[in-house]
């Protein structure tokens, strides 16, 4: 009884009795999707498959029509009462009590969602998806068309186009045509690329400040002017003595980014990461509130268009395994692929595809961020920091010595490896994202020409069928999937995680995201308007997961920089000697720069007759003895006696560990309070949702009332 109950309504809804649209003029030939097929054999196992599926299609009312050429080609339309369906399930429930028979136009991006979702869940007699279909080669590719319509034209002369780099984006439009996780990727996009001008602009204050002190830095002076200083080989085979004047230039720019505006910069970044986070949730909320998607639920939309293909659907149950989730952590600690992460989603058994997508993100995000962070994580902490010292150096299985810092620093290692990535590798990362789709297009389209057929004199040429053209030239275009869009997301959340984490060893990395970012927005668009198949439009009012990996990131930031200042930088042994060890705490001598003296302290001395025994240097020992030298310096805080740490070592120490803990503290301090200072929703959307409350509630009570008198 309840069922029948629940079954009333679709009852008194006006249907038509034809299942097709009553296509006129123009209209008659759209098609929602092409599926592309390979031309097999009459009866052979995959025709018999794809004639299966073609049948079920059949059976629920739409209308399907094949061109042969080099492949066979089916476009296939849904029936109109797919989507009057839709727009019944999901309108206000006062709305269908009103105006039952109000109908009004579904947009194109909703059409191609719906009849993208029947047909990966429609199922053949043998219990078979089009999924399943594809990955037996019974289908090659299926995919929405690109047409010429006017949204298209548009956003292909307005948007996807260099010239149009610094034009504001048509986001409405892009909504219309991509859909609106597409939109609010570019939306999302442009935020980030906004505010990165102001991070850019501070960034570039502060590395000019730091050339301003390229030549007069007293540290860097003392390194130039240490002709007599000779430091102990870098490697154990045939390495020479150096003089640590020989790092002049090296040193003078180190201590052009390491330097008390750094530390600034640094703070400010991590501030910074949480006003764009909080301004971003306004922004987002001020947009799918216009797009009247506040409140959307994504249950709902995926339970109605379940009910739309197939009436006796059973929702699938929400599901939680302990033993699964241990199993997939630990499988994810272990650095997977695409292909394993994919597999442990499918593991999960997600209810739906936003479900499917996070769990997706988060694996291949952290697999990502490892790759790319293992080389900066080992430069900026442990390089330099676990080799032991001359005469007792730390070696792997007893005979490789672990390599060292650059001689001025290991901050100068950090500095060189994040300018080849800011630069080169956006740079040659960017050329190809756009080169290899190009190309591979033109490939495509040189290989996969239509067959010309030859007219024998006197006969009339056969007119070809208009879709055949569009269809081939939409499956020319490049393959997307569901995760295209991810792809673009992940790149631009790892240089995020570049511009914020180690923004203190490169302060123009800001500067440099900014300026890809110009280009990055209108090569994606390039790429999806000009160079892809079409994408299936997705429904959302959020960027997902993405949210918080980037709240994540923000944290990870203030640790990061953090520890980039306290133990990778010499910031930290430089502040100690100057109100400690340095002249000016000696003596009441205001002519005397404060850090006189701080290379020589820093430098410990190493007797060269101490060199482990397997030792071959490039010079005898016997002979530097001769000359004179019977020692050599080298970067650390030990003894010239049993080579133990110093006092000078532990006043460093916690010097670094108290800077550490206040910096981080000070730091999480002041984005808790920018958090909680930003609203996350504007005292505009608040109060325009309170209008729509309270209009629907009077409305509701005035109808009732009205009944109430009849």
């Amino acid at each position: 009884m309840q069922e029948e109950i629940l079954l009333t309504p679709w009852r008194s809804f006006p249907f038509e009795d034809s299942d097709t649209f009553a296509f006129t003029g123009q209209d008659e030939e759209k098609w929602d999707f092409v599926l592309v097929s390979d031309i097999h054999e009459m009866g052979s196992e995959k025709e018999i498959k794809r004639k299966k599926f073609l049948d079920e299609l059949s059976k629920k009312g739409f209308t399907i029509k094949k061109i042969e050429d080099r492949k066979l080609f089916y476009g296939v339309r849904a029936p109109e009462h797919f989507f009057r369906k839709y727009q019944w399930l999901l309108r206000n429930p006062d709305s269908r009590l009103q105006d039952l028979n109000a109908q009004q136009d579904v947009p194109v991006t909703t059409r191609i969602r719906i009849v993208n979702f029947i047909l990966h869940n429609t199922v053949t007699p043998d219990l078979e998806k089009l999924r399943d279909l594809m990955k037996k080669n019974v289908f090659e590719a299926a995919f929405p068309l690109h047409e010429k319509e006017e949204v298209r034209e548009f956003l292909k002369e307005k948007w996807a186009r260099w010239r149009d780099i610094f034009c504001q984006q048509p986001i409405e439009k892009i909504r219309c045509y991509f859909g609106e996780k597409v939109a609010l990727y570019f939306t999302w996009l442009g935020w980030y690329t906004y505010l990165l001008g102001f991070a850019a602009g501070v960034g570039l204050v502060v590395f000019v400040a730091g050339i301003t002190v390229f030549n007069s830095s007293q540290v860097s002076k003392e390194i130039c002017e240490a002709n007599d200083t000779l430091m102990c080989p870098l490697c154990d085979q045939k390495c020479p003595f150096w003089l640590l004047a020989d790092t002049c230039m090296y040193a003078r720019v180190t201590h052009m980014i390491d330097n008390e505006g750094t530390v600034v910069f640094a703070m400010f970044m991590a501030i910074w990461a949480t006003v764009f986070l909080e301004l971003w949730k306004r922004q987002r909320a001020q947009v799918v509130t216009n797009w009247d998607l506040y409140g959307w639920d994504e249950d709902e939309e995926e339970l109605a268009m379940e009910l739309i293909n197939n009436l006796q659907h059973e929702p699938r149950r929400y599901r939680h395994s302990y033993l699964r989730s241990t199993i997939v952590l630990l499988l994810v600690l272990l650095m997977i692929n695409r292909r394993v992460a994919l597999f442990l989603c499918d593991l999960e058994k997600p209810r739906t595809f936003s479900q499917h997508e996070n769990n997706f993100t988060i694996k291949i995000f952290i697999f990502q961020f490892l790759t790319n962070f293992s080389s900066l994580i080992y430069i900026a902490f442990f390089l330099g920091r676990i080799n032991g010292h001359p005469g007792n150096y730390v070696r792997i299985a007893g005979k490789w010595r672990l390599e060292e810092c650059h001689p001025s620093g290991c901050i100068t290692d950090l500095f060189i490896q994040m300018a080849i990535i800011m630069m080169l590798k956006q740079t040659i990362s960017n050329v190809m994202e756009y080169l290899v789709p190009w190309l591979a297009h033109k490939i495509r389209k040189r290989q996969k020409r239509p067959k010309k057929k030859h007219v024998m004199l006197g006969e009339e040429e056969e007119v070809e069928d208009p879709c055949k053209k569009q269809w081939l030239i939409n499956y020319q275009l490049n393959e997307v999937n569901i995760f295209s869009l991810f792809d673009e997301f992940l790149e631009m959340v790892i240089q995020y995680s570049f511009t914020t984490i180690f923004v203190a060893a490169f302060p123009l990395a800001p500067l440099l995201a900014f300026f890809n970012n110009l280009f990055e927005i209108r090569l994606d668009a390039i790429k999806m308007t000009r160079l892809r198949r079409r994408m299936v439009p997705r429904k959302t009012n959020d960027i997902g997961i993405w949210l918080q990996v980037l709240e994540a990131i923000g944290i990870l930031a203030v640790i990061g920089n953090g520890l980039v200042i306290a133990i990778t930088s010499d910031f930290i042994p430089v502040q100690v000697y100057k109100y400690t060890y340095s002249p000016c705490m000696k003596e009441n001598n205001t002519a005397v720069d404060c850090l006189t003296g701080y290379i020589n302290h820093s430098l410990s001395v190493f007797h060269i007759k101490h060199f482990e025994p397997d030792t071959n240097l490039a010079v005898e020992i016997l002979d530097l003895v001769k000359n004179g030298t019977t020692v050599c310096r080298y970067r650390d805080y030990r003894n010239d006696e049993d080579y133990s740490y110093t006092v000078q070592f532990w006043h460093v120490f916690a010097a670094r560990l108290a800077f550490l803990i206040l910096f981080e503290h000070v730091a999480l301090c002041v984005k808790l309070i920018a958090a909680w200072y930003v609203p996350d929703v504007p005292l505009s959307v608040k109060n325009h949702l309170l209008d729509e409350k309270h209009y629907n509630l009077r409305k509701e009570l005035s109808m009732m009332e009205y009944s109430t008198e009849v």
